[in-house]
């Protein structure tokens, strides 16, 4: 087949016409079969607090099945001498795509599918890996908190501000897939877009846009595909030796943190960092502890806190904060802001607007303003952050861009919103840079779109609901690490515990424990207290608890040298840490396998992700033996029912890998 960035060809023939990549046909239109439509649209969006309904009524739609040369290009009609309505363009391996009559701004694009061809990518999806068979909105929005229109959460979700959400939401969405015949395809536009899979004869693209790119790519395997899109969008940097050897505690209990801290390295935790999300203050609602948005040090809360990080280091321990691109209105960065003129506008006057988070109201941060980033990436987290000593921090939000606001570079927020979290991101990389930190200061993101791998270290999952739930629960993770991972993310992880917590659902011991398990075998270990942590168990609300996590927070301490080798190799060749079994072992049964995953190319998790389960079935890929990390048992290739004591997630490693004496010395980690 060949490889790399391989060129378009159009071929026009009596029934119609064909774009071909690699000798395969991508597009085919005819007059019986046409690939191309346009339409006028005509938008309806609602927010409410970062959740979106999102409806369309397009009108003079109409199908576009007849070409014609046009030098370089083809030209698209409706019939036979009508008026030609789109011109399709090939530069290098992309299709430039423009609608003639500006009035229409919808297009949709048939790629050619075969019946049995398996889908995957999409940015970070939590419920699906395998996306065959589904539609996918790409917007950039809240996950939603149950996302299953059938269970009471998501109902009563729904009830309170259309929260309820559904599988497709997601903080990170991206117009980019990849298929089992190993081509891929990114979308490059940052309009609301629809990836439609639903029919196994094409892959359906709507764009709400005129004028757009489809970027094609193709390997002899993935692998190599994989690669190929971490190159396109940009490849993180490893992660620091202290991001990976050990855990990174999260605790939001002001001045108290600290005495916690030291009883759970007194029970034998290995801990790295200690992430105080609430070193800004506090702000009470009925959602739960949240935060005072405003980016400097509370004193009242972290009395001397200077001197702490100062010990914190001498201890090898870093010090983690929060921050996110929104300024509350009482507020003082807020009113120096707004006297700069670097927050968003409302398009009927030259007021500020105010977006409401829930029993609070902030300013936007208009980063289409070069001087207004500098600012945040200068003033905000540059000084108020790292020179105050942050090693690392979560950069929250970035997803609740208002389509209804006005922007200092005059752009339309229908097509700046799914790009707000990228220029997020670009504000905190730039201010890691500008103090020489890139690589060893860490940030994390859950908001995410194309081109957000060049700038984010990290991603973090999201605010999973803490339970086990199908859709918004534990396994969810899992899926939000393997999508993301194939379009160029390379390091992902989650809030061990989970973060939601809404209308009686709490946390359970059993799901804390095998959430820690799994944090220990993903490439940042991080625990969270959750948006309501005195309702909820914490990793040291008991002596059993406690114990277990420092077991844990030891075996992913050992397993830094392995991490620190996937780390490097993902710089060199753009795989991810955590990779789907298929990426390996390419067999079409493990083609929407999502709940256990390759842990470089040597090891293989398989985390409980089910409540009270002692066992769980693992697939075991290949033609060789795997090694039981526990027991030292091989297990020949196949499916089998391991056992799983707590301690004990089911993993397995290759008896001939080089890291194979480091996996047998875990036992004794534990």
């Amino acid at each position: 087949m060949g490889s790399g960035h391989v060129a378009l060809t159009f071929d026009i023939h009596e029934d119609g016409f064909a774009c071909t990549l690699a000798g395969r046909a991508v597009l085919r239109g005819s007059p019986a079969g046409p690939a191309c439509a346009v339409a006028r649209g005509a938008p309806d969006v609602k927010m409410v607090r970062g959740n979106f309904a999102i409806e369309d009524a397009p009108t003079d739609r109409v199908e576009l099945g007849f070409a014609q040369a046009d030098g370089d290009g083809l030209l698209l009609s409706a019939s036979a001498g009508s008026a030609p309505m789109l011109r399709l363009s090939i530069n290098g391996n992309a299709l430039d795509v423009a609608v003639l009559d500006p009035a229409h701004d919808r297009v949709w694009i048939d790629l050619a599918a075969q019946p049995d061809e398996h889908v995957w990518g999409g940015g970070e999806q939590m419920s699906y890996l395998d996306l065959s068979g589904r539609r996918f909105p790409i917007w950039t929005s809240e996950p939603g908190v149950g996302r299953d229109k059938s269970t009471e959460l998501t109902r009563l979700m729904d009830q309170n501000g259309m929260a309820g959400g559904d599988y497709w939401w997601t903080n990170y969405p991206q117009p980019t897939f990849l298929t089992s015949t190993l081509w891929a395809c990114h979308l490059g536009s940052t309009a609301y877009s629809v990836l439609d899979f639903t029919d196994r004869a094409r892959h359906r693209i709507e764009v709400w846009e005129g004028a757009f790119s489809l970027e094609f790519f193709a390997a002899d395997d993935l692998p190599e595909l994989v690669g190929q899109l971490s190159t396109r969008f940009g490849r993180q940097p490893a992660l620091p030796d202290w991001a990976i050897s050990g855990a990174v505690v999260g605790l939001k209990d002001g001045d108290n943190s600290f005495a916690r801290l030291d009883a759970m390295l007194e029970a034998g935790a290995e801990v790295s960092g200690l992430w105080c999300e609430d070193w800004i203050g506090i702000r009470q609602t009925s959602f739960g502890r949240r935060l005072f948005w405003d980016w400097s040090w509370n004193e009242a809360r972290y009395p001397a806190l200077p001197a702490r990080i100062a010990a914190l280091a001498d201890r090898g321990v870093r010090f983690l904060g929060y921050v996110n691109p929104y300024l509350a209105n009482d507020g003082t960065q807020y009113a120096e802001a707004e006297a700069l003129g670097y927050l968003a506008l409302r398009q009927d006057s030259d007021a500020v607007y105010l977006v409401d988070f829930g029993e609070f109201d902030c300013g936007v941060v208009d980063f289409t303003n070069p001087a207004a980033m500098d600012w945040f990436a200068e003033r905000v987290i540059g000084r108020e952050m790292l020179d105050f000593g942050l090693s690392g921090w979560m950069a929250d939000f970035g997803e609740y861009l208002p389509v209804d606001l006005r922007l200092h570079d005059g752009s339309d927020p229908m097509l700046m919103h799914n790009r707000w979290p990228v220029l997020w991101a670009e504000a905190n990389a730039q201010a890691v840079a500008s103090r020489g930190k890139t690589g060893e200061a860490v940030f994390f993101m859950r908001a995410g779109f194309s081109g957000v791998q060049a700038h984010c270290p990290l991603l973090w999952a999201g605010d999973q609901s803490v339970d086990f739930t199908r859709h918004d629960g534990i396994g969810t993770v899992l899926t939000a690490a393997l999508s993301a991972g194939l379009v160029g993310n390379a390091y992902s992880h989650s809030d061990v515990g989970g973060y939601t917590s809404l209308h009686g659902n709490v946390r359970t011991a059993d799901l804390i424990m095998r959430w820690c398990e799994l944090g220990a075998f993903s490439p940042v270990m991080r625990s969270h207290e959750g948006n309501r942590p005195d309702d909820n168990l914490q990793i040291d609300s008991s002596p059993e608890l406690l114990a277990h996590f420092a077991a844990m927070s030891r075996v992913h301490k050992a397993l830094a040298p392995y991490v620190r080798h996937l780390s490097d190799e993902a710089v060199t060749s753009g795989l991810p840490v955590q990779r789907p079994l298929f990426l390996h072992y390419y067999e079409e049964a493990l083609f929407a396998v999502q709940d256990q995953y390759l842990y470089g190319a040597d090891m293989l998790v398989a985390p409980i992700v089910q409540a009270d389960a002692r066992s769980r079935t693992v697939i075991l890929p290949g033609d060789t033996p795997w090694r039981h990390l526990w027991t030292g048992t091989d297990f020949a290739p196949g499916t089998h029912t391991v056992a799983a004591p707590y301690g004990q997630p089911p993993v397995f490693y290759l008896p001939d890998s080089p890291f194979a004496p480091l996996f047998a010395s875990l036992q004794e980690s534990a």
